[in-house]
């Protein structure tokens, strides 16, 4: 039986969307099959939320955006992360491990 993808909490769609692009420009469907390859098919980005998320980033100036041909031979927008982008996927980072540190914490105590 396939195991149900988690909702993704406001605000990551973001970062996951930049950690994808630290390696290699990629097109937004192999953006969303990257992540939800990486938690092993519990986070799953919805086609709208992906490509809104794709668009603010670009209008930030976090990820540059290029036509270019997929591997299925398709004309597909590919999207690579820029300098500043990195540096906001840094500081998103962070800031999410402090989150989820003190979520832990508060669910740790007796």
């Amino acid at each position: 039986m396939p195991r149900e993808s988690l909702g993704l909490v406001q605000g990551t769609v973001d970062v996951l969307i930049l950690r994808a692009l630290t390696r290699d420009a990629l097109h937004g469907y192999a953006i969303s099959q990257w992540i939800k390859k990486k938690s092993d098919g519990a986070l799953a980005v919805e086609d709208a939320a992906l490509y809104q998320a794709l668009y603010r980033l670009e209008r930030r100036g976090w990820v540059d955006a290029e036509w270019g041909i997929s591997d299925t031979g398709r004309r597909a927008r590919f999207y690579e992360l820029t300098p500043a982008g990195r540096k906001q996927l840094k500081s998103d980072v962070a800031e999410l491990r402090r989150y989820v540190a003190a979520l832990f914490s508060v669910l740790e105590t007796a």
